[in-house]
């Protein structure tokens, strides 16, 4: 069931079979390459999500991959399996480009802590995924590498930012995919290709990287990240199925303290019997209207956990996300705000544009600018938040909430007119409510509506993945095939 739907090609396997298969020397991690880089040959064209592929690198460490199979070595989990890594990601001798051209010109000098962490796993490295100028639109597109389309309906978004991942996964490119999140870039784009996206607590895995600049009018930048980045974005895998995201997590969860919320090394929590788990659904925080198939996805989902045994409640709105929807609008888009000027000097006009109709869907409720001490009291009551929706999840309760309250937006949405982007900003809300606690949240495949993937996002308490990865893999048991080859 789920998206691992009868293969019969190497790219069409899950990751966790093409690990098992080449530990087991059934297949070697060249023909697996091979076969991934012969569906990016025939798909990547039309969808332009992948931006910097390198066979033959590729292909040279799938070589050393298998090397090491046959001289007996320790291999990672994901020995030999393929991945992307997004273009905002410190890549070893590749640009940490972001979208934008004056990014381009300047090799990373060693690996994100995350791609590390992917590299000492086993898996491969295949492909740069497309994001929007500087990962901050929910839609993927940039003047330097171009429009990423949406396999299911190129009239509709894959997702921002980390829609290259998404639509690359989608397409069968690679069964693995790296991503980032601080307002829905990794949950958003999986949910709108119809596969599985993991946004993990934060500090579960480090967001260390090298140093990054900008290539300016006024020479090299070094870019410093404001307060939100620290405490609100993180690095996650997405997947085609929970399997394979529940064993990429893994792989890239690092204990680091060089990251400014890192943490240690976390014990393995044992298995929670669904029955013991509270599955409590918020279709709505009361600000917008849900489109019908919203709806549909987010009961498909509670009628599937209540199958599986978990115990599932209706509760009518809930006044902390609305709440933390809002904060996430204040603290965000002031943390933006210093950022303008670069914006402005690099970006080009999409980015400029969507920051333009965000910056007025904000001011609806904090002003046009926002004081010092209103910014300190959003933090202070962040804190709050964060302590409340703590204890009301503890270890054995779930949230189960939309995706967004529309299904996957039509292509630039948010450079409509200022009604309609703020339209956007507002249906994000499950999107938005999460990222600024710095909870742990899974969007998964719920099936089909329209032709469109349809999904459904669950909340976990801190450091609870494995619970809420348990749950999702309970929808997706439950679930018919959303794939499109099956």
């Amino acid at each position: 069931m789920g998206n691992a739907a009868h293969p019969t090609e190497l790219w069409q396997c899950t990751a966790t079979d093409l690990a098992a298969a080449i530990r087991a020397r059934e297949v070697s991690a060249v023909e697996v390459v091979r076969s991934c880089l012969a569906r990016i040959e025939e798909t990547n064209p039309r969808l332009n999500a992948l931006v910097d592929v390198r066979p033959d690198e590729a292909l040279a460490d799938a070589r050393r991959a298998d090397e090491a199979v046959a001289a007996g070595a320790d291999l990672g989990p994901l020995h030999g399996v393929p991945v992307s890594i997004k273009v905002n990601t410190e890549q070893r001798g590749y640009a940490t480009t972001n979208g934008v051209a004056a990014f381009a010109h300047r090799p990373a000098e060693g690996d994100a802590a995350c791609v590390t962490a992917l590299r000492r796993s086993g898996a491969i490295p295949l492909g740069r995924s497309n994001s929007p100028a500087f990962s901050l639109r929910w839609f993927t597109t940039n003047d330097l590498h171009g429009r990423t389309l949406n396999p299911w309906d190129h009239g509709r978004t894959p997702g921002g930012s980390s829609g290259g991942a998404s639509s690359s996964l989608a397409a069968g490119m690679t069964p693995l995919a790296q991503g980032n999140d601080i307002g829905g870039s990794i949950r958003f784009p999986a949910a709108c290709c119809g596969v599985v996206g993991v946004r993990p607590t934060v500090g579960r895995v480090s967001d260390w990287a090298p140093p990054a600049f900008a290539d300016t009018a006024d020479g090299p930048v070094e870019l410093d990240f404001p307060p939100t980045v620290h405490a609100c974005a993180v690095q996650g895998p997405l997947a085609r199925t929970v399997a394979d995201a529940r064993l990429a997590l893994r792989a890239m969860t690092t204990p680091d303290v060089r990251h400014p919320h890192g943490v240690p090394a976390l014990p393995e929590r044992a298995g929670t019997a669904a029955g013991a788990v509270t599955v409590s659904v918020v279709h709505s925080i009361g600000t917008v209207d849900n489109h019908p198939a919203v709806d549909r996805a987010v009961s498909g989902a509670a009628a599937r956990l209540s199958d599986a045994g978990y115990k599932v409640e209706e509760l009518d709105g809930m006044p902390l996300l609305a709440e933390a929807a809002r904060l996430w609008s204040l603290l965000i888009t002031e943390d933006l705000r210093p950022m303008l000027p670069l914006v402005e000097q690099v970006g080009d006009e999409a980015i400029r544009t969507a920051l333009a109709g965000h910056f007025a869907a904000a001011a609806v409720t904090w002003g046009e600018r926002p004081g010092l001490e209103t910014y300190i009291n959003g933090w202070a009551r962040r804190a709050t938040l964060v302590t409340r929706l703590q204890e009301f999840l503890g270890s054995d309760r779930l949230l189960l909430t939309p995706v967004c309250a529309e299904p996957p937006f039509e292509q630039d949405a948010d450079l409509a007119e200022e009604a309609r982007a703020g339209r956007l900003f507002t249906a994000m809300w499950p999107m938005t409510a999460v990222p600024v606690l710095g909870f742990p949240a899974v969007t998964v495949p719920v099936g089909l509506d329209g032709g469109l993937p349809v999904g459904a996002q669950l909340i976990g308490g801190r450091f609870e993945e494995e619970l809420v990865l348990d749950a999702a893999q309970a929808v997706e048991d439950r679930a018919p095939a959303v794939s499109l080859w099956a």
